[in-house]
């Protein structure tokens, strides 16, 4: 394995879990009003896209990354199901 796939790995995991800062906020304020769930939804919507084309050329990285976010993704869009909407 390369050091360019090893950094791949690192930093594609990384910035997989970069929406979990989101996803944390979300759950402890019980409030996901300001999300923008279309961002959301085309995110997971690549996220998986890109699962599947890794498993297509066989690439750890693309798979582990993107499933990871697509993961963390799928988690902020949860939250918006569940704290998304006003409640009077």
């Amino acid at each position: 394995m390369s050091i360019l796939s090893i950094l791949a790995i690192t930093f594609g995991v990384a910035s997989g879990f970069a929406n979990i800062f989101q996803w944390i906020k979300i759950f402890q304020r019980k409030s996901a009003k300001d999300i923008s769930i279309t961002t959301y939804l085309l995110l997971f919507i690549g996220a998986v896209i890109w699962v599947f084309y890794g498993f297509e050329i066989h690439d750890l990285p693309v798979i582990l990354t993107n499933f990871i976010g697509g993961i963390n993704i799928g988690i902020v869009i949860i939250g918006w199901v569940l704290y998304g909407r006003k409640t009077y």
